[in-house]
């Protein structure tokens, strides 16, 4: 196994931790209505990132499918990582209704993983895909015009 693939599946058991511990413990949450709207808006996006992007186009881990195919519509026209931003905006969803400030860093650690898993992703798309560099300078990677 090479070494980017130990480092992908590392990187995806960090990413399952710092959601499991987001959600812990499974105690009742103060659903506010920022909660609520972070919540939806992160739902939103995954479910849009699904309807563009298949299942069985995509891999948990960092490395593209061999077979998979360059999706360029949908989210993917505003930003590289709708899912991963989706599941960021989920994480803040959990640091707000649980108003713990221990949650922040778990939320700035699981951004950090997940950036880590874009990069490393990248090469793989860049590497299998001739137009990706130039889909990369186009769009941003988490948030659309920003980053």
């Amino acid at each position: 196994m090479s070494r980017i693939a130990v480092a992908g599946r590392i990187l995806v058991a960090a990413q399952f931790a710092l959601l499991a511990w987001l959600v812990w413990p499974l105690t009742p949450q103060t659903w506010s209505l920022p909660a609520l709207a972070l919540l939806t808006c992160s739902v939103a996006l995954g479910l849009w990132t699904l309807a563009h992007n298949r299942l069985g186009n995509f891999n948990i881990r960092p490395e593209p499918k061999a077979s998979g195919r360059l999706v360029t519509s949908g989210p993917y026209r505003f930003m590289r990582n709708p899912m991963y931003s989706a599941l960021l905006v989920f994480a803040f969803a959990e640091v707000v209704a649980y108003d713990d400030p221990w949650k922040i860093l778990c939320w700035l650690a699981l951004a950090l993983v997940l950036l880590a898993k874009a990069v490393l992703e990248e090469r793989g798309l860049r590497a299998q895909h001739t137009g990706y560099d130039e889909y990369a300078r186009r769009v941003r990677r988490f948030i659309p015009g920003v980053f």
